[in-house]
């Protein structure tokens, strides 16, 4: 079974962090998600991140807010891909967590996806786990059919009430 870590910098992250476990879990991905701060528990991040691959781990979403620099700490120990989660701040509503999390410096890429982007981080890391697993591919195919059916099915209705109107 592909097994995806969740890392967030602080338990008041899980919000954002738990759309990304639902989609996940909802693929059949086993999850294991964690608090582990850079800053404050920067061993144990260290530890983590050493030891992931050999723990099974596939891929790797960190999130973080404000300085947001667990993604890059954690990309830098490990060669598994690691996704960016920025979570939203007060000071900058999420531009600061972006900022820090995507600017990496070379040789340590970390992917990354929107401020509060939870779904999407875990989508990444289903398209991510696709390549290995076909399986998990075809049902992101399915994934994708259900959203255009949707669409298509919006724009009717819209079409529809507007011709009425």
């Amino acid at each position: 079974m592909p097994k995806v870590a969740i890392l967030m910098g602080s338990k008041s992250d899980f919000p954002v962090v738990k759309p990304a476990v639902t989609v996940l879990k909802d693929f059949g991905v086993e999850v294991e998600t964690r608090v582990i701060s850079a800053h404050r528990t920067p061993d144990e991040a260290h530890e983590f991140a050493k030891d992931a691959q050999d723990k099974g781990f596939e891929a790797i979403i960190c999130a973080a807010g404000k300085a947001a620099h667990l993604g890059g700490v954690i990309a830098a120990y490990t060669v598994l891909p690691v996704i960016g989660l920025p979570v939203k701040t007060d000071m900058m509503g999420g531009l600061d967590s972006l900022l820090s999390i995507v600017q990496m410096p070379s040789g340590i890429p970390v992917a990354t996806v929107g401020v509060n982007g939870g779904e999407n981080a875990g989508l990444l890391a289903l398209q991510i786990l696709g390549i290995k697993y076909p399986e998990i591919s075809e049902r992101l195919k399915e994934y994708k059919q259900k959203m255009r059916e949707k669409i298509n099915s919006d724009d009717l209705a819209l079409q529809s009430e507007i011709a009425q109107s």
